[in-house]
């Protein structure tokens, strides 16, 4: 067993720690990396001697710490993160719907969909089942901002 099997298991645990931290939190990767790390300096001492061991220590916590001082100061995080807006509103209802106002069916209502009621494009929900695209409907009841409609 030679350096190249150390330096194998310290980057893959480095890999695998990353890969925890970016990909599939949970812990279990995480653990397998950080032991993976800790065998390979284990295997340095084992086999190389005190030395050895203590250089391959000092080296794997500065490349461990260099990356996340690295990882941290660059734009990852800032390209990573959710930076859009959401401005959209929840259905306000216009002033001139009203029940027993008809309309028609520009999507799917499944039961849930969008409806047509003059010039208005709103979202409506079907009381009873599924109804399908371009369906006459009438408005059935308007509970706060949600448009119940019903086949005409």
């Amino acid at each position: 067993m030679g350096w190249f099997v150390i330096i194998f298991l310290i980057v893959l645990g480095v890999l695998a720690l990353m890969l925890e931290v970016l990909v599939l939190p949970g812990g279990i990767v995480g653990i397998i990396g950080a032991l993976f790390v800790i065998a390979g300096v284990v295997l340095s001492y084992v086999h190389f001697g005190l030395w050895a061991g203590n250089i391959t220590l000092l080296i794997t916590a500065v490349f461990i710490i260099g990356t996340v001082i690295l990882f941290l100061r660059s734009k990852t995080w800032k390209k990573m993160a959710l930076t859009t807006e959401i401005d959209s509103k929840v259905n306000v209802l216009p002033s001139e719907l009203e029940v027993g106002m008809e309309g028609v069916t520009i999507s799917r209502l499944a039961p849930g969909g969008k409806a047509l009621f003059g010039d208005q494009e709103v979202e409506v929900f079907s009381n009873l089942g599924f109804i399908d695209q371009n369906q006459e409907i009438v408005i059935f009841q308007i509970d706060e901002n949600k448009i119940i409609v019903k086949l005409k």
